[in-house]
């Protein structure tokens, strides 16, 4: 089986933000999709291993932010390579950012709308948990086309340095293993993807 056929998939990419207790958080995902129109209904699938993923989870709540084109790789560091339980992900980028009816943090720059939903149902996906959520609030920020995930490694990821290491490179993110063998069970440390993700270089 060859599991790089999953890239040929047309993908989304997205910020999702919520809020608990006071604390804003926010991260990259690629799965959100209308699921339903009467109601207005979209799902959201979240990686387990996302702080964002445990702060949806509690509260209930999110914004839905839809990448253009014209989003930087500043973007995708900021909420897909750190994490939130040790860095405040809006420090430094409040002025790209504005809040919806809902109180929650939306990102203004590099995003063409968001979507505003309350989880309605969730489903234990295994790696991830699909939300569904009836939508509250939706506005249109730019006629910027929208980012897809091809787009984002053709055009926004930066092209992997020519290197000396020896090991394997993330296909989604660029992080190298080194060693000669790379675990089955090995996560990403950067983008949480497992080894099926790497490549051999």
């Amino acid at each position: 089986m060859n599991t790089n056929a999953m890239f040929k998939l047309s993908y989304g990419l997205f910020v999702l933000t919520t809020k608990l207790q006071g604390k804003d958080n926010g991260c990259i995902v690629n799965t959100v999709q209308q699921i339903a129109d009467k109601p207005l209904r979209i799902a959201v699938a979240v990686n387990k291993a996302n702080y964002t993923h445990d702060m949806l989870k509690q509260s209930g709540i999110f914004n839905a932010s839809i990448l253009s084109e014209k989003a930087t790789f500043d973007i995708f560091k900021r909420f897909g390579f750190a994490s939130g339980r040790d860095t405040d992900k809006f420090k430094g980028f409040e002025d790209k950012t504005a809040r919806s009816e809902n109180g929650l943090i939306y990102i203004t720059e590099g995003t063409n709308a968001y979507i505003s939903g309350n989880v309605v149902d969730s489903v234990d996906l295994g790696s991830h948990t699909m939300f569904i959520a009836e939508v509250t609030d939706c506005e249109l920020l730019s006629q910027d086309n929208s980012a897809t995930y091809d787009f984002y490694h053709i055009n926004i990821k930066p092209k992997p340095q020519a290197t000396e290491k020896k090991g394997y490179r993330c296909k989604i993110c660029g992080y190298v293993y080194e060693g000669e063998n790379l675990p089955d069970d090995f996560v990403c440390p950067i983008c949480k993807h497992p080894a099926s993700d790497f490549e051999k270089i």
